[in-house]
């Protein structure tokens, strides 16, 4: 397991020094400055301004400069946008934010998901196997744009019963509303996943010999056909996870709870280069790192992979 892990960590850094290297090139490379409004500035402002953000170095530099400081110091620069602000500091103001009803969204989505999956496969074609599916077909075509405002309309707006927006220190009447809408899509592929996974394993040979030796059904679920059935399903928790923080743009925008998905529509608009750059570096981060957790879960469960 030891050998397994290193040899996926040697291709994880150098794909992270890539990401870098080619978001520092794309950033560069897009018309425009962040200093570009609709009053084009004089020529003696538009050089001082750039001279002090070290614009005006050669492009070999600059990129130097860019990836030492992330690599050696978590450092993505100043926003040209927030003054007297790094990225650094907006990232752990809004990441933790993002991070908390990001984690309360996957565990919603993983438990429920495939809580129905089992229980729709164990109990195909009983009413149970229809209400599953039928919940999750409703859930896939409501993603967070859509169940977003649906939620402020009924739960503060009609009923009254929840906050609409902001965050309070993630206390958890503001906290119901973004983890309900972030997660109830990614619940119905899960559960859809785990049920295809579960009836396909069910159906295998080596269940049905568990079955003719007179196990119970609960040990045959528990013991023989969960593992080898959340294979499948291990593989897609990794991207989930990551695609909930990098969905939060649209929970941050409805329910007002200064993610990091605010700073990057704000960052959009603004050309404010170096909090889009760093907040796609974040996301690529975590998106190598959570693949490479789920490789070595994925290897746990089913040695043949570590081969």
């Amino acid at each position: 397991m030891t050998s397994f892990i290193l040899r996926r960590l040697a291709v994880a850094i150098p794909t992270i020094l890539a990401l870098i290297v080619i978001s520092f090139i794309l950033m560069y490379s897009a018309p425009g400055t962040p200093f570009t409004t609709e009053r084009a500035l004089p020529p003696e402002v538009m050089a001082n301004l750039e001279a002090k953000y070290g614009l005006d170095q050669p492009f070999l530099v600059q990129l130097w400069r860019y990836v030492s400081g992330v690599v050696f110091a978590f450092d993505f620069g100043p926003s040209f946008l927030y003054k007297d602000r790094s990225v650094a500091d907006i990232i752990r103001q809004g990441f933790p934010v993002t991070l908390t009803y990001g984690f309360w969204s996957f565990v919603v989505a993983a438990v429920v998901g495939i809580t129905l999956g089992v229980l729709a496969a164990i109990y195909h074609n009983s009413w149970l196997d229809y209400l599953a599916v039928g919940v999750t077909v409703g859930a896939q075509v409501l993603p967070n744009f859509v169940m977003a405002p649906i939620l402020v309309l009924v739960f503060t707006l009609w009923l009254g019963w929840l906050p609409g927006g902001g965050w309070q220190g993630g206390a958890w009447p503001y906290l119901v509303m973004p983890v309900i809408a972030l997660s109830t899509s990614y619940m119905a592929s899960i559960a859809r996943l785990t049920r295809s996974s579960m009836l396909e394993t069910l159906n295998a040979n080596f269940i049905r010999t568990a079955r003719a030796k007179g196990l119970p059904m609960r040990r045959v679920v528990i013991r023989h056909a969960l593992k080898p059935a959340l294979l499948p399903v291990i593989s897609y928790l990794g991207p989930t996870f990551v695609g909930m923080i990098t969905g939060s743009v649209v929970i941050d925008i409805y329910f007002s709870t200064g993610g990091i998905g605010m700073f990057l529509v704000n960052a959009a608009f603004n050309r404010d280069y170096s909090i889009i750059m760093g907040i796609t570096i974040l996301t690529g981060v975590l998106t190598i790192l959570f693949n490479l957790a789920v490789d070595v879960i994925y290897a746990w469960i089913d040695p043949k992979i570590r081969l």
